[in-house]
């Protein structure tokens, strides 16, 4: 059997709770102030939201992160500047702390440069993966001290963001042997970059051939199936795994259109809204990003630390 189909779904280690039937209350206790006193907590401390990105050269990655939070969280390459391509695959991180109403993410973005450049892109997957488990056995080891910290820094991968070339025709080899291995170990979301150099036609067929290739070569992609825990979770999943791979146009420049602001891609034949064309890069998605997957960075890390214990 392959080994690849041998390891634990990410959801598998999640246990199933007995339906406890509800107590008949005599009068106001107070629970519902848990949730203001959860607010200020979380409001206090913050949040951290380690986000990866991974693609070839020139799929606009540092493009789409400053699109996707609004704000030059990396720097880009100016469009007249060659960068010599990297020998080996590199992996760097900036962090940045980003506030709003009041809320602060501790935002942490790690580019990969060098990866699917190569003649020979033979395992070029490998430092990406080591990386990944070097975190999440950093994160292990502080977490089983018997006097660890009030707060261990977390730098575990949360979510990995996949850029596909628009080709127009489907995944390559190097894209499903990299996604098999890296669903099993953090939340993948496959984009189609630069979507807008296809057509709705050609992007939409382009989206089913990829769906296919998923499903063939049982690459499990985020949200997976166990996350859907009630009906609204599932009617929520289901639109959401019908839109994967997300189809994404990256702008981090603002243009005045019919007297708004709006961040967009300035063409002869007028300007390409970002987070408006053909639905992009939506709200929805950015929910995604944040609020899903810290819960499901959490599911993925517990999947880990149970395989590494039984090991």
């Amino acid at each position: 059997m392959d080994p690849l189909r041998q390891s634990a779904s990410p959801c598998s280690s999640r246990p199933s709770s007995p339906k406890t039937p509800p107590c008949e209350m005599l009068g106001y206790v107070g629970i519902e102030a848990v949730l203001d006193q959860l607010k200020i907590k979380a409001m206090k401390m913050g949040f951290e939201f380690n986000i990866m990105v991974v693609g070839q050269s020139g799929l606009g990655k540092s493009t789409m992160l400053n699109t996707l939070f609004k704000s030059k969280v990396w720097k880009c390459t100016l469009p007249g500047l060659a960068m010599p391509t990297p020998q080996t695959l590199q992996l760097k991180s900036v962090t940045h702390v980003i506030e709003e109403k009041g809320v602060k993410l501790k935002l942490t973005v790690t580019d990969t440069p060098g990866f699917g450049d190569q003649i020979n892109n033979d395992k070029c997957w490998n430092p990406i993966l080591g990386y990944i488990n070097e975190q999440y056995e950093r994160y292990l080891q502080e977490e089983i001290l018997i006097t660890r910290q009030r707060h261990i820094p977390d730098t575990r991968v949360h979510c990995c963001v996949y850029f596909v070339p628009p080709t127009g025709h489907c995944l390559r080899p190097l894209d499903i042997e990299f996604l098999q291995r890296l669903c099993r170990t953090v939340n993948v979301v496959p984009v189609i970059a630069r979507a807008d150099s296809l057509t709705l036609e050609e992007r939409e067929a382009f989206r089913r051939r990829i769906q296919h290739n998923l499903r063939t070569h049982c690459i499990e992609v985020y949200p997976q199936k166990c996350f859907d825990e009630d009906i609204n979770d599932r009617i929520l999943n289901s639109k959401i795994r019908d839109r994967i791979p997300f189809a994404v146009v990256g702008a981090d420049r603002q243009h005045l259109v019919n007297g708004r602001c709006v961040l967009g891609r300035k063409t002869k034949w007028g300007i390409i809204e970002g987070p408006t064309v053909g639905k992009p890069t939506t709200r929805k998605q950015t929910d995604l990003e944040i609020k899903s997957l810290l819960a499901a960075g959490r599911t993925q890390w517990r999947t880990w630390r149970t395989v590494s214990f039984l090991c």
